[in-house]
């Protein structure tokens, strides 16, 4: 007979028996897929190729053979529980049996086999700065390190600017990157992953394409850096843009700081950044500057033209040549033109600025073989021809003031090349000055006609036309206290003829000067009377007659007049003293007759 079997051990089928088999054994549960790069190792003790839970042939009973145990749904080897001895496995009502956390548990799974490949799968993977390989370990909270580091990085970063990340944040992200790598490589070394096959393979690609993350965001930030570094550039050309726009309208004095603030910028862009959009546009903005400046110079506003093109063409000390190229050299005929053509305009004109002779020197020294620098001697003979001319006509007064002016100009230039215009103005201006002074005294300006005669007489004492000028001051005088005589202007030459006698006698404190007109001019000085005194006016003397100059003859100073035949008109002025003051004056007229002799005495009256 053969031995009992117990319901729950499995046995094989009999072989061509009619005893029916038992029941087959439940069926073990998948196992967990871990993730292995190589071939999934074998279950101890089982062939390859056995299916699981099947025995490689029969076990006796009692033999000692271990029989799956799957009352908790994992099978657990040991000994075959004897036949007849205790409940066989899963026995009694469900739910029945030891709960879970008593009696025997499963132990700890040992450390798979060191994969080097998935090890640098998982560093890879930190490495893009994403944390998943902490993801695929289920190490979240280094996982969240990795993506709060990152954050902070973008925070940093964002929006790029000019000076881009401080070079100890990227420091201490790329330390924190390799740190995040190797621990990750050491995590995954001999880990067990929860993932798909497929997945297994796509694992170390997939690391190395999202090495591209950081990669690409650096190329990406750099891209935007750069592109913040343009924008700043050109904020800056437009800074210097509207600099020279500024200046528009400004004289070129008050404007020059902004164009020299203006052209430091044009030229580091053109320069230092040569490549970048504001540098490539420096040569263009260079242009509009160099027209601003010039605009008075189209405009033939010839002075106001000389200061800007004097700065455009020193620029090429300042600025760099390359970049000016030869801007500078242009400017060279619109400077001399101005130059000539402001000195010119200027010349006799008293009140200009600049005055000519600045820019006539400014010409002549720094294009002294220009054209326009030729042209200046005969430039200055034709104004000083035009001004001699104009004293002949009804301004004289006006023309010789401007040939002083231009007499200014003529001594400050250098060379002896207008040693001739030299002459011929002062020429001019001996001519001028009588004119002025004549036209004065028929326009009945007696006090300046004194004035520019005695001048004329002083400055020009050899010409012929001095002793004229000096009675024209003599007249000029007595007809500012007698305007009668000023009718005409005394004869250059007294007439010929016989002359008559007049004796002057001084009666009077102090000294007395006579001044007469009329077919004859001159002046005549008394000294003083020492002993003589003023005389009680008549109105408070009851009308009694003054006889002045009765004492002996020899009492009063005198002085002898041979005076031509006519009408004269006498101007005595006396000094001051401590009985009359300075200035007191009297006039007179008298007609002195041929074949006679007169005596004049003069006196002082007393107004008490």
């Amino acid at each position: 007979m053969a031995p009992e079997t117990p319901p729950w051990a499995p046995v094989r089928p009999a072989a061509a028996s009619g005893t029916p088999a038992a029941p087959p054994p439940p069926e073990r549960p998948p196992a967990t897929p871990t993730l292995a790069f190589g071939p999934p190792p074998q279950a101890s003790g089982q062939p390859t190729g056995q299916p699981p839970g099947e025995s490689s042939g029969a076990v006796p009973v009692g033999a000692g053979a271990a029989a799956p145990d799957y009352s908790y749904g994992y099978p657990r080897s040991g000994p075959a529980t004897a036949p007849g001895y205790g409940p066989p496995p899963g026995y009694g009502p469900p739910g029945y049996g030891p709960p879970p956390g008593h009696g025997a548990q499963p132990p700890a799974q040992p450390p798979g086999p060191a994969n080097p490949a998935q090890a640098a799968a998982i560093g890879l993977l930190n490495l893009s700065g994403l944390g998943l390989g902490y993801v695929l370990l289920r190490n979240w909270i280094g996982a969240v390190l990795c993506w709060l580091a990152t954050a902070a990085l973008l925070v940093v970063a964002l929006p790029a600017d000019v000076d881009g990340v401080p070079v100890g944040v990227l420091v201490g992200y790329g330390v924190f990157l390799l740190a995040a790598a190797a621990d990750g490589f050491r995590r995954g070394l001999r880990a067990t992953l929860r993932i798909g096959a497929a997945f297994r393979r796509l694992a170390l690609p997939l690391a190395l394409v999202l090495l591209a993350v950081p990669a690409g965001g650096s190329l990406a930030y750099g891209a935007a850096r750069d592109e913040a570094k343009e924008q700043a550039l050109l904020a800056r050309l437009t800074t210097a843009d509207e600099r020279v726009k500024s200046g528009q309208g400004l004289l070129f004095e008050r404007a020059e700081p902004l164009y020299r603030l203006a052209l430091a910028t044009y030229q580091d862009l053109g320069t230092k950044h040569a490549g970048s959009r504001a540098g490539k546009l420096v040569p263009a903005r260079l242009d509009a500057y160099y027209e601003q400046l010039s605009a008075p110079y189209a405009k033939k506003d010839y002075c106001k033209a000389v200061a800007p093109l004097t700065h455009l063409r020193g620029l090429s000390g300042a600025v760099d040549k390359d970049l000016l190229g030869t801007r500078p050299a242009k400017t060279d005929e619109p400077l001399a033109e101005s130059l000539y053509e402001c000195g010119t305009a200027a010349l006799g004109v008293q009140a200009a600025d600049p005055p000519a002779e600045k820019s006539l020197n400014a010409l002549l020294d720094t294009f002294p073989e220009s054209d326009h620098a030729t042209r200046v001697e005969p430039a200055v003979r034709a104004a000083v021809k035009t001004r001699s001319t104009a004293v002949d006509g009804a301004t004289p007064c006006e023309a010789v003031v401007e040939l002083r002016t231009i007499r200014t100009t003529v001594g400050a230039l250098p060379g002896a090349d207008f040693d001739g215009a030299a002459r011929e103005t002062s020429t001019a201006i001996e001519k001028g000055d009588f004119a002025c002074g004549t036209s004065q005294f028929r326009s009945k300006d007696f006090d300046d006609a004194v004035t520019t005669m005695t001048q004329f007489a002083k400055d020009h004492p050899s010409s012929p036309k001095a002793a004229h000028a000096r009675s024209i001051a003599i007249a000029a005088e007595i007809a500012d206290e007698e305007a009668e005589a000023g009718k005409a202007l005394p004869p250059a030459k007294a007439p010929g003829g016989s002359r008559m006698v007049m004796v002057v006698s001084n009666d009077g404190p102090g000294s007395v000067e006579l001044l007469y007109t009329g077919p004859t001019t001159g002046r005549i000085t008394l000294n003083a009377c020492a002993t003589c005194t003023k005389y009680p006016n008549p109105i408070f003397e009851g009308s009694k007659k003054i006889k002045a100059c009765t004492g002996p003859s020899s009492k009063y100073p005198k002085a002898t007049l041979l005076l031509p035949a006519g009408n004269y008109h006498f101007l005595q002025k006396r000094a001051g003293t401590g009985t009359s003051s300075a200035g007191d004056t009297k006039t007179s007229k008298a007609k002195i007759e041929p074949g006679y002799s007169y005596t004049n005495c003069l006196y002082v009256t007393s107004g008490f």
